[in-house]
C-alpha cells in the first residue's frame, strides 16, 4: 500500500480526533477531562504506553470516573492497561491543559508491586525504556511530568499549559512518524 493510500486511510481518525479535540467539552454535558497518569518506576526502567488512535509514547493512565479519586483512577488505569498492579510513591503535581482537548492530570509516581506486564486494547504497546534513553517520539507534553516523576520527590507541582498549534503539530508529527516508521 502506498503511502499516500495510508495517509488517506488516516483522515476519518484525524477527522474524529480533531472534532473530540475541539467540540467534545462544549457540547451539552461536556467538560473539560479529569485525568490521572504514572510515573512507572522499576527495576526495567520507565513505564510508557502507546495507544491505538494517535501513536506516541505517553505515560499510562486515564479518565477518572465519577465518585473516584485520582489515587484510585491512577491505580486501576495503571492495571487495565499494562497488567501491572502498582503502589503510588508521591503525587508528582497536577497539570491543567487548556486549548485543544482540554484536561486536568493528576500525576503520580508509583513503583510496581505485581504483575505481568501485559498490552491491552486502550495500550496495544507497552515497554520499559531508559530514563537517560527516553525515545524522541515521547508526546512533548509528557516530558515535564515525567522529568518531575523521574526526580526525587518533592511538593507538588501545579502547572497550566495551553495545548495550541504547536502541540497540535508536534502531536501530528509524531504520530507520522511512528506509522511510518
Amino acid at each position: 500500500m502506498s503511502r499516500w493510500l495510508r495517509l488517506a486511510l488516516l483522515l476519518p481518525d484525524y477527522a474524529q480526533t480533531a472534532f473530540h479535540g475541539v467540540f467534545s467539552h462544549r457540547l451539552p454535558g461536556g467538560a473539560p477531562r479529569r485525568v490521572a497518569q504514572a510515573v512507572v518506576v522499576g527495576d526495567e526502567g520507565v513505564l510508557l504506553s502507546l495507544r491505538p488512535e494517535l501513536h506516541g509514547w505517553e505515560l499510562p493512565g486515564g479518565t477518572i470516573d465519577p465518585g473516584e479519586s485520582p489515587e484510585a483512577a491512577v491505580v486501576r488505569e495503571v492495571r487495565e492497561e499494562t497488567g501491572l498492579e502498582v503502589e503510588i510513591d508521591w503525587e508528582v503535581g497536577t497539570w491543567t491543559r487548556t486549548g485543544f482537548l482540554p484536561h486536568t492530570a493528576w500525576i503520580f509516581r508509583c513503583h510496581p508491586l505485581g504483575g505481568t506486564l501485559t498490552p491491552s486494547a486502550e495500550t496495544p504497546e507497552v515497554v520499559w525504556w531508559d530514563p537517560e534513553a527516553l525515545p524522541e517520539t515521547l508526546f512533548p507534553w509528557y516530558r515535564e511530568p515525567l522529568v518531575q516523576g523521574l526526580a526525587a520527590a518533592g511538593p507538588p507541582v501545579e502547572r497550566t499549559e495551553h495545548q495550541g498549534l504547536r502541540a497540535i503539530a508536534a502531536g501530528l508529527a509524531i504520530d507520522l512518524r511512528m506509522r511510518f516508521r
